[in-house]
């Protein structure tokens, strides 16, 4: 298993959070492209929803978007969201975890976020990783995968 990139992103309260920090626990990171549209909005409420089972297994939930920390603000409350957002302006840790790169949308080819989710270990590695993500039923796949490892 490899390493998870170093991080230190801003989230939605603008305290910065820094992968280091969070050594010792399971961390569910995934990458969405845009708050407040509809896949993205499907995914961060599906992650809420199962936030009791994922803290249930010692598992935090952050999600990451280009988006700045008032934008994830105001998605957070316009969802009624409990999970923790992080701004990546920069797009670097997006790009890191090869979350950042060409897509294809309608046959247009451009550049964005790869809708993806990484499981980190407790040690800071890479336990699972999801590219290419289809959002319905994706929430409850992570939680699913998530007990395996647990037991394995």
């Amino acid at each position: 298993m490899e390493s998870a990139p170093a991080f230190c992103l801003k989230n939605q309260d603008e305290a910065e959070i820094c992968l280091r920090d969070l050594k010792g626990a399971w961390i569910i990171l995934y990458f969405y492209p845009k708050d407040s549209t509809p896949g993205c909005t499907q995914e961060a409420c599906d992650f809420t929803e199962s936030l009791p089972r994922f803290e249930t297994l010692q598992a935090i939930v952050l999600g990451v978007s280009p988006d700045s920390p008032r934008s994830h603000q105001n998605f957070i409350a316009k969802s009624d969201l409990k999970i923790t957002l992080l701004s990546d302006p920069t797009k670097e840790v997006a790009k890191a975890f090869g979350a950042w790169g060409e897509k294809k949308l309608y046959g247009k080819v451009s550049e964005g976020i790869i809708r993806s989710t990484f499981i980190v270990d407790p040690q800071g590695r890479i336990a699972h990783a999801w590219r290419g993500v289809k959002v319905a039923g994706h929430a409850k796949e992570v939680l699913e995968t998530l007990e395996k490892l647990q037991k394995s």
